[in-house]
Formats: C-alpha cells, structure tokens, sequence
C-alpha cells in the first residue's frame, strides 16, 4: 500500500473515531484552554502555542523521571494553530529535560478533521527529533489508541527504529497510568476523563465501582521518606540531617563526585523501592552491593521530592517565582533574603544539600553536571506549589533560583549561622 493510500485510510479512520465520538453523546468541540497560567508571560517566546496547554509538564514517573504530557484535546482548529510554531515549541520544551531521562504521555483522544497536522508536518517532526531527544526519552505512553494510530505506526514503520519501538506502550484506559505513573500529579483534560468513563461503560455497560481506598497507615518510627524533617529530627535523637541524606551524600561525596551524568540517569523502579523499605525499616543499607552509583543519587532525590512539604516550603513558591523580574546583579541578594525567612531546621538542610551540590558542580569537567545541569534536576525536587504541579512556565525561575544556590553557595549562605548546623 502506498502512502498516500495509507492517509487516505488514516482519515477514514480519524473519521470513524469522530462518529463514534459523536454517538456517544460527545460533540465535537474543542476543549478551552485550562486557567490562565498566573506565570505565562504575554511575553513568553512562544506565547502563542503555550497559551493552549497542549503540551505541560506533569511530575514524575514512577523512577523519578520529568513527565510531559501532550493533550490533543488542547489542539484549536489548524487554521488556528502554526503548526510549524507548535513543533518548534514542543523542542523548546523538551530541550530542557533531554539531556536527563523522561517520559512523555500522549493523550490521543481529541484529534479530529479540523485539527490534525499534515502527514508531512508529522513526518518532519519525527525526523527534527533526532537521537539527542530520543536517546534520554525512557517511555511513551499513548493512552486511548485507535485505528487511526495504527495506520500511522504502519506509515512511519520505516522511520522507527526497533529500539525506539520498544519505548512505545499502548494504554486503553486511564487507570493504566497509575502502574507506571504518579496519577495525581497528571493534569488530565476533563474531555479525556469524560471520554475514558464512556469506553469504559461501552466494555462493562456501565462505570466501574469506586474502589474505597484504606486509610493511611501510621508512619513507622523509623520511617524516612513521606514524612516531615521534624518527625524524621524527633524520632533520630535530635539529628539534623536526615540519615537518608547524610548516608546518600556521603557515599556520593567519596564516589560519585566525577562520575559523567550524575544525577541525570534513572535506575531501577523496584530496587528504588527496596531501598526506600529498607530506611523506612529502620534497616542498613550498603550502596556497594547495588553496582550502581545512580541509585544512591536518585534516593536522594526521592527523599527530597516525597517530603510533605518542600525543602524550600510553600510559603516561598510566589517569592522563587519573581526572581527573573530582579535585575541580574541583584538577584544573589534576593536569593539570600528568601532563604533567609526559612525555618531554621529547613534552611540547615538546605544550606548541606547545597554544600554538596556546589561540590559536585565544581567538578563538571569530568561529571558534566554544571550548577545549571544540577538546577534543571533539583529545582522540582525542592520547590512546588501547594495545589497542582507547577507549570512549564515556572520552570525558568525555579531552575534560576536553584542554579543561584549551587552557584553562590558561598556567599548565600555565608550570613546566617545556626547552631548545630552540619556541613558534608
């Protein structure tokens, strides 16, 4: 079959997909853009596109990996939508995280007639995303396939190689995501929610039962991750610094401080696990017996991001946000003035963390990893919003804030003392 025989049956099926839709009572509209983003700025380089959502940032998978959603639903009618602008943006997005494992969810639901690119746009666009995007990208989850996907995937066939392949799985219902991904931090349009409770009551004939979730179980005394610095300070004779952080730190001060990519591989999902049960029973845990430098690291950032509240606390998420509207020769005194109003026991964590960071920072020649590298890592893990996930336009000023911390560590820190404070 040709290619063009192959898009001709493409659209017939795109086509098939909106009657269907349409029978099951939902209309063919498309969906409003989410609220406004209080932090996209009518002056972002890609206003235009950003503006709908299609394309957001979406937490972490299950190994600690940046997740990227991209919503169909979010696409306007082409005539309203540069396609060649919106290719440009997604590779805008991406080139923050490449250089570290991710994972992107699309979400197929709400491609139609009026909105879909061209299947030259989308030939171009798979060829512009060379190894440097494909290399890190860990999975792709395409969620509400249809027969319209697999006539593309026989299109593209030749272009894909086996082992990007293997990256690709196909999720039919929502509940899927959850075995792989944080599902509360995915920011899910309410049309594709809509639309997965119809499949689901067209295979069943009706929704599925609510499944009542057990309440919570009390944290263990012993217990590490999930739960706040003072539970961890009370329950550890009055330490400071967590055994979680001063044990990974330690062990990746004395053997990880020039290892290439630090911080920027993933490990294993399950042996992350393992270890996390092993802290929060109290147990040792000897990094030696993994043969891996990357699961101490990502620890390390496990710990940081299951905290109940940030490092850097909520109460400080709007002021890390203005940072980019302070002139440049003033922002290292901004940044010393914002920390300056953490609890004390946080701003020691911190001020340790951050010793360790510029430390690491310091041998980028050999590990790559410069205080911005470190900053695009560490700068969710720190701080969030209170409500959601924070959005790709807020990326910037967070990361700049981190990347000030490891960078100025020296004379940011340099003016509060604390007693009991320790260092790496």
């Amino acid at each position: 079959m040709s290619e063009i025989d192959y898009e001709k049956l493409a659209e017939i099926e795109l086509q098939k997909d909106e009657a269907d839709d349409t029978q099951a009572g939902q209309e063919e509209t498309f969906t409003p853009p989410p609220p406004e983003d209080p932090e996209l700025n009518i002056n972002h380089p890609y206003y235009d596109v950003a503006r709908h959502g299609i394309i957001q940032l979406a937490g972490d998978d299950s190994s600690g990996r940046k997740v990227i959603t991209f919503s169909c639903c979010r696409m306007p009618p082409s005539h309203q939508l540069n396609h060649t602008r919106l290719l440009e943006y997604l590779k805008y997005t991406l080139d923050q995280y490449v250089e570290n494992d991710y994972t992107v969810v699309y979400f197929h639901y709400g491609l139609k007639s009026l909105n879909k690119p061209s299947l030259k746009w989308l030939q171009t666009a798979y060829k512009e995303f060379d190894r440097k995007y494909k290399k890190n990208l860990k999975a792709l989850y395409v969620v509400h396939p249809t027969n319209f996907i697999k006539i593309l995937w026989n299109i593209f066939k030749p272009l894909i190689s086996h082992k990007f392949g293997k990256k690709v799985t196909y999720l039919n219902y929502l509940s899927e995501l959850a075995e792989h991904l944080k599902y509360d931090q995915l920011n899910i349009p309410q049309e594709v929610i809509r639309h997965d409770e119809n499949l689901r009551r067209k295979q069943k004939g009706k929704l599925p039962p609510v499944v009542k979730v057990p309440p919570p179980r009390p944290p263990l005394p012993t217990q590490q991750f999930g739960v706040s610095l003072q539970y961890i300070k009370d329950k550890n004779k009055g330490e400071l610094i967590p055994p979680v952080m001063k044990e990974t730190v330690s062990y990746l001060k004395s053997k990880g401080l020039q290892v290439e990519g630090l911080f920027r591989r993933s490990a294993s999902f399950q042996t992350i696990k393992d270890v996390q049960k092993l802290y929060n029973q109290g147990k040792s845990v000897n990094f030696d017996d993994y043969h891996d430098i990357h699961i101490p690291a990502v620890i390390l950032k496990t710990f940081l991001r299951e905290l109940p509240q940030p490092l850097l606390t909520f109460d400080c998420y709007d002021h890390i946000l203005g940072i980019t509207s302070v002139e440049s020769c003033l922002r290292v005194t901004r940044c010393k003035q914002i920390i300056q109003g953490l609890p004390e026991h946080n701003y020691i964590v911190l001020k340790y963390l951050m010793c360790f960071l510029h430390m690491v920072s310091q041998e980028s020649i050999y590990n790559r990893m410069t205080a911005s590298s470190l900053a695009c890592v560490f700068g969710l893990n720190l701080i969030w919003p209170s409500k959601g996930t924070a959005s790709l336009s807020a990326l910037v000023p967070l990361n700049l804030f981190t990347e000030l911390l490891i960078d100025f560590y020296t004379n940011i820190f340099n003016s509060r003392t604390v007693p009991g404070e320790v260092l790496p």
